[in-house]
C-alpha cells in the first residue's frame, strides 16, 4: 500500500509542477508571481518532480517553439515528424539539451520572460542531483515493496517528467476527439482528465493557447484550474484578466 500511494503522489505532484509551473507559468504566462513566489515553486518542481527535474526555462521556450510550429519540421516534438515514439523522446531529449545548454539558435522572442533561476536549473539538471533522487526512489521501494513486481514502478519514477510529457506529445496528436479544427493534429485524449490533471485536453490548448481552464464542454473538467483560482485568490499569483471565460 505504501509503494501505491508513493507512486499516484509522485505521479500526481510532479504532473501539477508541469502543467502548473512550466506549462501554465514559464511557457504561456496565465498568470504571474513575484520573485519569491516563483523560486518557491522552483523548489517545489525539483522536489516533486525528483530525478526528471525539467528545466522551467527550456520546457517554456521548448513549448512555445511547439505552439508556433505544430506538427512541422521545426516543431521539438511531433509524431508526423517521427519515425515512432522513441523516437520523438530522442529528439526531444536533444533539442532540451541544446537549450539548457545554451547552445541552441532559436530566435530571441521564443525566451522573452520565461524564468531562468540559474542555480536550481543547474542543482537539477546536475548527473548529481538524478542519481541522489534515484537511489532514494530504490531505497524507499527496498523497505517498502511487499513483492518484486513493483520494482517495475520504478523506471516510471526515474523518467517521470517525460512519461508525462510523451502521454501528450505523441498520444494526444494521434489519437482522441477534437472540438475545434486546429492548423495540426491536437487532440483531447480523454473525455473525463483524470490521468493528466487537464493536460489530456489538448486540442482545447491548441485552440485558445492563453486560457488558464483547459477544459470546455461541460464533461472536461480540469483540476489545475481550481488550484490556480485558489491560488490567484489567496494573492500567491495573479491569474490575468478574462482568462476563466468560457467559450462553449
Amino acid at each position: 500500500m505504501a509503494i501505491l500511494i508513493f507512486f499516484v503522489a509522485h505521479w500526481y505532484l510532479s504532473l501539477f509542477a508541469q502543467t502548473f509551473f512550466l506549462h501554465r507559468y514559464s511557457a504561456h504566462k496565465m498568470f504571474t508571481m513575484g520573485p519569491i513566489t516563483e523560486k518557491v515553486f522552483y523548489w517545489l518542481t525539483f522536489i516533486f518532480q525528483g530525478s526528471s527535474f525539467l528545466s522551467p526555462y527550456a520546457y517554456g521556450v521548448m513549448h512555445r517553439l511547439h505552439h508556433a510550429h505544430a506538427d512541422t519540421a521545426e516543431d521539438p516534438h511531433s509524431p508526423s515528424f517521427s519515425k515512432n515514439l522513441f523516437d520523438m523522446m530522442w529528439k526531444t531529449k536533444n533539442y532540451y539539451q541544446e537549450i539548457v545548454n545554451k547552445v541552441d539558435h532559436i530566435e530571441a522572442k521564443f525566451k522573452k520572460n520565461v524564468p531562468n533561476w540559474a542555480f536550481m536549473e543547474k542543482l537539477g539538471d546536475s548527473w548529481v542531483s538524478r542519481l541522489g533522487w534515484g537511489v532514494a526512489y530504490i531505497m524507499f521501494y527496498y523497505y517498502f515493496a511487499e513483492s518484486y513486481w513493483v520494482f517495475l514502478l520504478l523506471p516510471i519514477h526515474f523518467l517521470m517528467g517525460p512519461v508525462h510529457g510523451v502521454i501528450i506529445n505523441w498520444f494526444a496528436h494521434k489519437y482522441g476527439y477534437r472540438n475545434y479544427d486546429v492548423d495540426d493534429t491536437a487532440k483531447n485524449l480523454l473525455p473525463i482528465d483524470f490521468l493528466m490533471m487537464g493536460e489530456s485536453y489538448h486540442n482545447n490548448h491548441h485552440k485558445f493557447g492563453g486560457r488558464a481552464n483547459f477544459g470546455i464542454k461541460w464533461h472536461e473538467f480540469d483540476p489545475t484550474y481550481p488550484v490556480i483560482k485558489l491560488l490567484s485568490f489567496l494573492k500567491i499569483i495573479k491569474l490575468k484578466p478574462n482568462n476563466d471565460l468560457n467559450y462553449m
